[in-house]
């Protein structure tokens, strides 16, 4: 085997195991991050918060996984500041620790009953470094995978971060199910939904093994021998990239749609305040299914997006997506669980896809290698932090008792999605790009039939990254 050929297959498996660490991290990492999310829905308003108002209980346990959020615009500039000075490798294995070790802690946290109002506070201060790890998680994950990923294959290869995300996700409620279903309610409440908190120690562990497999990028390790590297990437940033981040902001408001799918859609079927009377572990399977649904679509998508491009796709995702929540919500508040499944698999499992699987390619995409991380970091995490402040809100203007709440959470949910939709049409297209000019405004995108002739290489394994 020649030279050649051994550099390529060495690429090939980076590549690959790259697209496997940042499903398995991403996986991991967001179960973490997840069952907190279903907890916060089902058990935590009793156990954290008891009040004799039952809406001041739900929406101040709502508030709290709004928390986490709060802290992920910290965690973004702490951490893509080290995702761009000391490598993309380093970054994830310290997210992976940060986010293991305070969802354990959650498991092991003492009840209002028990402490009073140190409990709020102890989850509070947890919630807020889960927030703050899982910050790095993806910017740091999207930005390894497509930096090692082949030449026209970016989409494909970054999609698989996110296929983690929602395999997380499936596991996070696949763990709920059983307890919730088959463990009286009196042990769920007291010490079942400690379980899967503590499971996380598993994270740490599967976690750290698969990630230090992993090589530094080559588009990182060329700026670190080249002496690019700058001291203060988030500045370069800002002077450089201020318009695409405002636009990724906008894009990133999206995270409306699992928001209203899992945490305001839970409340909103489950909680006895609102009178739907969903059961727990009935209600449970609607993020399941709709996770598998979107786990088999993800990779699809990516592909698509090197075929045809990174906006369409983001377009159409959010925008009908957006038109899916109204009919969504319509299904739960007449009591159709069958409907709301499968509306729940087409919005969420389906069309949200359009976005979803394609931004792990398309936000990076848009900086210099030299300040990815903390650009996408931030700017992503600034506008997931603006919808996680929904489920609150959310539950504000559509308390219970009160009347059209499908109409006036989907009215929300729609127009939050079309300024997303906006965002994307008026950003370049990226995926001609090679890596290089990536984040170059002025860069040419390659002539279309030479893409195809390389991207057609790369898919038989003969194009370099």
């Amino acid at each position: 085997m020649g030279v050649a050929s051994v550099r390529t297959a060495h690429q090939s498996s980076q590549s690959s195991k790259a697209a496997a660490s940042g499903w398995i991290g991403s996986a991991l990492e967001y179960y973490d991050f997840f069952i907190y999310a279903t907890a916060a829905s089902l058990v935590f308003p009793q156990i954290f918060f008891p009040s004799e108002n039952p809406t001041a209980a739900i929406v101040a346990s709502l508030a709290t996984y709004g928390v986490g959020y709060v802290a992920r615009p910290i965690g973004a500039f702490v951490l893509g500041h080290w995702g761009d000075t000391h490598g993309r490798k380093t970054v994830l294995i310290l997210c992976m620790f940060l986010m293991g070790i305070s969802t354990m802690g959650v498991g092991l946290l003492p009840t209002y009953q028990q402490v009073g109002v140190l409990a709020p506070v102890l989850l509070v201060i947890l919630r807020l470094i889960q927030g703050f790890a899982v910050a790095g998680e993806i910017s740091g994950a999207s930005s390894m995978v497509l930096e090692h990923a082949p030449f026209g294959r970016r989409g494909f290869y970054a999609s698989f971060a996110l296929q983690g995300v929602q395999a997380g996700q499936i596991l996070a409620a696949a763990v709920f199910l059983p307890i919730a279903a088959y463990m009286p309610s009196e042990a769920f409440t007291s010490w079942g939904w400690r379980v899967p908190f503590l499971l996380s120690f598993f994270v740490i562990v599967a976690g750290y093994i698969i990630r230090r497999e992993v090589e530094e990028t080559p588009a990182f390790a060329k700026e670190d021998e080249e002496g690019k590297i700058p001291t203060a990437p988030i500045i370069q940033a800002f002077k450089t990239s201020w318009r695409d981040m405002l636009r990724v902001v906008c894009m990133a408001l999206m995270n409306v749609i699992p928001v209203v799918a899992t945490i305001f859609g839970a409340a909103y079927a489950v909680q006895p305040a609102y009178g739907i009377g969903f059961q727990k572990d009935v209600y449970l399977w609607i993020p399941v299914l709709g996770n598998i649904a979107a786990v088999l679509v993800i990779p699809l998508v990516g592909t698509l997006s090197d075929k045809i491009g990174r906006r369409p796709p983001i377009i159409v995702g959010a925008l009908c997506s957006g038109l899916l929540a109204f009919f969504y919500l319509y299904a739960i508040s007449i009591k159709d669980v069958p409907l709301a499944v499968v509306v729940s698999i087409l919005m969420w499992g389906i069309v949200y896809q359009g976005y979803n699987a394609v931004f792990p390619s398309f936000y990076p995409e848009l900086f210099q290698t030299r300040s990815r991380v903390s650009a996408m970091a931030i700017s992503q995490n600034t506008g997931t932090t603006i919808t996680a402040l929904l489920p609150a809100l959310f539950a504000t203007v559509a308390p219970p008792g009160s009347t059209n709440i499908p109409l006036t959470v989907g009215a929300i949910t729609f127009s939050i999605t079309a300024i997303a939709a906006v965002a994307a049409g008026s950003a370049r297209e990226t995926y001609r790009l090679p890596v290089r000019d990536l984040g170059n405004p002025g860069a040419v995108p390659m002539a279309k039939p030479d893409y195809e002739r390389l991207r057609a290489a790369s898919v038989d394994g003969a194009a370099p990254a």
